[in-house]
């Protein structure tokens, strides 16, 4: 299936957020809540796409049959006006793999693919990690490069080597390691992604083409037209979104990890989201507290109700 809002150059979209996987009181998968929630970041936080199943949707705690059933409820509710791109990525390259011919069957757009985790494999044993997924379907993938999560980066002649594969065609970049990721834009054909909402305006500056945020559950608006003013030569203007969206970023980032304080997020704007599976737990009310002052101060209209 054809992304689409994908372009040459921005394969997966410009603004696409890391959705959270919202929970029922019991802990149960909420599909309807998905959809919703898929909807709401589309039409009215201006989200070009979204990444399903990746680590601020709780991934680690889904079974692969949540997965599938939760991608397909996200791409039937935006799945003709948004690029869903599902996270299939794992330490197991045969799991990664069965999630990546799942995510295809049910519909997504392309995959997201993160380094092995906790395994800390070679550069040779990362590459052929990736080259064999990406070889087990036909959708285009955009890799994942997060050392502080996975315990290893991917290197530059390893990503160098990456781009020669016809589907990998993009990197979501949490390594913060500017200079590198512009080299590798320079010399191959990848399309990056920022995927540290801290450094997102820094990243288009060095020739990202878009980003994948957390903060975006509330901002993705403020993000789009940020990219938008970007992109349009107005760096000023793009400076003054991302002054603008500091204390959001502070607020959600900064605390208790982005899938905590997203959820969180939402429930103050009147998003319901559900509670965390363990080992990630709820907010506390001091943390609560410093969030909704952040996101007032950041512009962000919080709801007369807070929604749990």
């Amino acid at each position: 299936m054809a992304a689409p809002t994908g372009t040459y150059d921005a394969p997966f979209g410009r603004m696409l957020t890391a959705m959270v996987t919202p929970f029922t009181s019991d802990g149960a998968v909420d599909y309807e809540t998905a959809r919703r929630l898929a909807t709401y970041l589309v039409d009215e936080q201006r989200n070009d796409g979204l990444v399903v199943s990746g680590t601020t949707g709780e991934s680690p705690t889904t079974t692969d049959e949540e997965k599938e059933r939760l991608l397909r409820a996200v791409v039937e509710a935006v799945g003709d006006r948004a690029t869903v791109v599902a996270g299939a990525g794992t330490n197991d390259t045969h799991h990664s793999v069965e999630l990546a011919r799942a995510a295809e069957r049910a519909g997504a757009h392309g995959l997201l693919l993160v380094t092995p985790y906790y395994s800390k494999p070679p550069q040779e044993g990362i590459y052929r990690h990736f080259c064999t997924v990406a070889d087990a379907t036909a959708l285009p993938a955009m890799l994942y490069d997060i050392p502080g999560r996975s315990g290893v980066p991917i290197q530059r002649e390893t990503l160098t080597r990456l781009a020669g594969h016809e589907r990998i065609v993009a990197v979501k970049d949490a390594k913060a390691d500017l200079f590198e990721g512009s080299q590798v834009i320079a010399s191959t054909g990848l399309a990056y992604y920022s995927g540290d909402d801290t450094l997102n305006l820094p990243w288009l500056s060095v020739g990202a083409v878009g980003c994948v945020s957390v903060i975006g559950h509330v901002a993705g608006a403020e993000i789009a037209a940020m990219i938008e003013t970007y992109r349009s030569g107005d760096v000023a203007g793009a400076l003054a979104v991302h002054r603008r969206l500091l204390p959001v970023v502070s607020g959600i980032m900064m605390q208790a990890g982005g899938a905590i304080m997203a959820k969180a997020a939402l429930s103050l704007v009147g998003q319901p989201a559900g509670p965390m599976r363990p080992p990630l737990v709820e907010a506390t009310d001091e943390q609560l507290a410093r969030l909704r002052e952040d996101l007032i101060t950041g512009g962000v209209k919080l709801s007369d109700e807070v929604v749990t």
